[in-house]
C-alpha cells in the first residue's frame, strides 16, 4: 500500500514540475486526436447530411451500418490500416507504418462513423416545420439545409465531441500503427501501457491524471453543448 501511495505522490511530483516527457506525450496526443478529429469531421458531416437529406434505396440499411460501426473494435481498424500501410500494402509506398501520419490515419477511420451517425441523429432532431418554412418564405433548397444546419450546430459539435474523446482514449490503432516509438509516436494511452508492464507506475498515474482531466473537460463542455 505505502508503494502505490509513493507513486502517486511521485506522479503529482512529475506533473507539477512539468515533467518533459510527460509534456511531450501529452501534447503529442492531443495533436494526433485533434488532426483526425478534424480530417474525419470535414468527411464524415457533409456525408451524413447527404444521407440525411437525400432519400435513396437502402438508406436505412446504411445507417444501421453506420451505428454499428460505432463500436468497432479498435484493434480490428489497426489491423486494417496496418494491412494497408505495411510494405506489402497498396499505400506501403507512402511509409506511413510507424509514423504520427499513420496513427491519424487509424484514428481518422476510427472516429468516422461516430461523427457521421450522430450527424444524421442531430440533422434528424429539427422539426421537419423549420425546412418548410424555410422553403416557403423563398429560400432556396441549399439555404434551406444551411437554416437546418444552424439550427443542429450544438448537436453537431456535440458529435464532434464525442469523436475526439474516442480517438483520445484509444490504444489499439496507436499501439499497432505507431509501434509506441519513444519521442516520436508514444501516446498517453500506448504509454502507460508500456510504463505499468514495466513497473514504472509513477508515470502511468500522472498520464492518468492527465488522461481523467481531459475526459473530465470533455465530459463537461459535451454537458452544456447538450443543454444548448
Amino acid at each position: 500500500m505505502n508503494e502505490i501511495i509513493n507513486a502517486f505522490f511521485e506522479a503529482i511530483h512529475l506533473l507539477v514540475t512539468l515533467d518533459p516527457e510527460v509534456i511531450e506525450i501529452t501534447l503529442r496526443t492531443l495533436y494526433i486526436s485533434l488532426t483526425s478529429t478534424i480530417i474525419a469531421a470535414l468527411i464524415a458531416v457533409p456525408v451524413g447530411g447527404y444521407i440525411h437529406f437525400r432519400k435513396f434505396r437502402g438508406k436505412r440499411t446504411l445507417i444501421n451500418i453506420i451505428q454499428t460501426l460505432y463500436s468497432m473494435p479498435t484493434v480490428l481498424v489497426g489491423l486494417l490500416v496496418f494491412l494497408l500501410i505495411s510494405n506489402q500494402g497498396p499505400l506501403g509506398d507512402l511509409h506511413l507504418l510507424f509514423t504520427p501520419g499513420g496513427m491519424i490515419m487509424g484514428q481518422t477511420i476510427l472516429v468516422l462513423p461516430i461523427i457521421a451517425g450522430f450527424t444524421i441523429l442531430a440533422l434528424s432532431g429539427v422539426k421537419d416545420e423549420i425546412r418548410d418554412l424555410s422553403l416557403s418564405l423563398g429560400a432556396s433548397e441549399f439555404q434551406a439545409i444551411q437554416t437546418i444546419m444552424h439550427e443542429a450546430k450544438y448537436a453537431l459539435l456535440g458529435a464532434l465531441i464525442l469523436g475526439f474523446g474516442r480517438a483520445l482514449s484509444e490504444v489499439g490503432v496507436a499501439m499497432m500503427i505507431g509501434g509506441n516509438i519513444r519521442g516520436y509516436t508514444r501516446v498517453i494511452t500506448t504509454t502507460m501501457s508500456l510504463e505499468t508492464s514495466k513497473g514504472n507506475v509513477e508515470l502511468s498515474i500522472a498520464l492518468g491524471i492527465i488522461l481523467l482531466i481531459l475526459a473530465l473537460i470533455i465530459n463537461l463542455v459535451l454537458n452544456y453543448v447538450q443543454e444548448k
